[in-house]
């Protein structure tokens, strides 16, 4: 099971890829698009990422909402789904 600290992380960077994709969490979950457990999901998957300095670099390098997350991010199809209006 990951420690707290990396819990806590990858929560954020959760959060921040759907900010950066233009999607609020919680607004998702409150209109019933988003399952709270898939959103625990989320982070747990986050949590097997290589590469999260690269996510970090990626999203600070974008400068308007986007369409897709990274081919690297473990929680694409997750996020492709909330963006094209499908409950997950």
């Amino acid at each position: 099971m990951p420690q707290t600290k990396t819990i806590r992380r990858h929560t954020e960077l959760v959060d921040r890829m759907a900010g950066t994709l233009g999607l609020d969490l919680e607004e998702e979950v409150y209109a019933g698009q988003l399952d709270p457990e898939t959103l625990c999901d989320a982070v747990l998957r986050c949590t097997g990422c290589s590469d999260p300095d690269g996510c970090e670099a990626w999203m600070a390098a974008q400068t308007a909402p986007v369409d897709a997350t990274p081919i690297m991010c473990r929680n694409g199809e997750v996020f492709a789904a909330l963006k094209a209006g499908l409950r997950v």
